[in-house]
């Protein structure tokens, strides 16, 4: 796919800092640095964080050198950005853990042959005492505490940590150490990347970087930001059945959006939906479309076509999936919060009382309608949560 500069500076993307400039690097036909850093905080990739990675991957595809950062020293701290409280710092094992799974799922979207990966470690473990004070000596309290997270702490008397102080300026050092021509986040990251293009500048860089925010994609609530601790993601490994079903959950009014910054689907291709839908084009159909790019993306087209027409079976013939799940447990008796809790069907408890007393939970295709029925199991079930969840057990 050939990437021009319209589409490399904006599709799917908030600011450019400085757009001149860095429309005039773009020109000179220089191989540009781009850097993307992440932290290793958590084990699963979805499709929030793939839209950073899918601009990333349109400066791979223009012909630049892209940059994966994994900081596998900076979440240690953990990136203060949008967090109300100090985060607990991750051990060595918990981030080693994290970092198994990373390098393949971002595989699904980037050209790993052509991506330089490194890890902010390498320079981290080397410095002295010396050198960390003359690190920070760039830069002042009062203009790091500038931060908008910081400001509302201080606000709520809340503490703030010295070293979640820290983190912006060994963000902001990474692209020092990398020498980025360009840094790539989201816009929640744009202080931090300031702070990198302000160090290159008074550390004497050759290099000035250009900074490029991506928006937020919100999650399937259409109010929150996309988040694995909310429930309301989808995963970029999740089965095409799970993918196809909480896609078409997503609030008619965010159609449109995840088009432009969840798939390929070319932008004069999305403004026809988007007139489609004004004109009265049922969202349920523009829905299905877009369920079928994204499974297409991260998967395959056969398995999005299978998944299509399980959701066709499932929701307008109002059959069963063509595959189910089986487990077995133990016991043969259980209350029926206590069995979706078990089975992994709701998150927790308190989810799965929820969804009883919503009528959301059915046993053999009868609806459950108490939280203190009891399931005997010693006969196989088909248990069924939400719209999607389906699981045979028996004891």
């Amino acid at each position: 796919m050939e990437i021009d500069t319209k589409t490399l500076l904006e599709r799917g993307v908030s600011d450019v800092i400085v757009r001149k400039e860095l429309e005039k690097k773009l020109k000179s036909g220089k191989k540009l640095r781009v850097k993307l850093g992440i932290d290793p905080t958590g084990a699963d990739l979805h499709i929030g964080h793939a839209v950073v990675f899918k601009k990333l991957r349109h400066f791979q595809e223009a012909g630049h050198q892209v940059i994966f950062l994994i900081g596998d020293y900076t979440a240690r701290i953990g990136d203060p950005t949008g967090k109300s409280e100090t985060r607990v710092m991750l051990t060595e094992d918990q981030i080693k853990e994290n970092m198994k799974q990373y390098i393949d799922q971002v595989a699904l979207i980037l050209d790993m042959k052509k991506t330089e990966v490194r890890y902010n470690s390498e320079w981290y473990k080397k410095m002295t005492m010396a050198e960390i004070l003359e690190l920070t000596s760039h830069k002042t309290v009062m203009q790091l505490l500038q931060r908008e997270d910081f400001k509302n702490r201080m606000k709520n008397n809340q503490d703030i940590s010295i070293t979640e102080t820290l983190y912006p300026m060994m963000q902001g050092y990474d692209s020092v150490m990398l020498e980025s021509d360009i840094e790539i986040g989201g816009t929640d990251q744009l202080f931090n990347m300031l702070v990198g293009r302000d160090l290159q500048k008074k550390m004497d860089c050759k290099i000035i970087q250009n900074v490029l925010t991506v928006p937020i994609l919100e999650g399937l609530d259409g109010v929150e930001k996309m988040s694995k601790s909310l429930n309301n993601y989808i995963g970029l490994t999740e089965s095409p059945r799970e993918i196809y079903g909480k896609t078409m959950s997503i609030p008619d009014d965010l159609i449109i959006r995840y088009f432009e910054l969840g798939t390929n689907v070319p932008l004069e291709k999305i403004e026809k939906f988007a007139k489609e839908l004004k004109e009265g084009t049922n969202p349920r159909d523009l829905k299905m479309k877009l369920a079928h790019e994204i499974i297409t993306l991260y998967h395959s087209k056969k398995d999005a076509d299978k998944a299509e027409q399980e959701f066709v079976n499932m929701f307008q013939k109002k059959d069963l999936p063509d595959e189910i799940e089986e487990k077995k447990l133990k016991e043969a008796n259980w209350n029926i919060v206590d069995l979706v809790t078990e089975l992994k069907m709701v998150a927790s408890k308190s989810e799965g009382r929820r969804m009883v007393e919503q009528g959301a939970v059915k046993v053999d295709q009868e609806k459950i309608d108490s939280i203190e029925t009891e399931i005997d199991i010693s006969s196989e079930k088909l248990i069924q949560v939400g719209k999607r969840k389906f699981l045979k057990v028996k004891s």
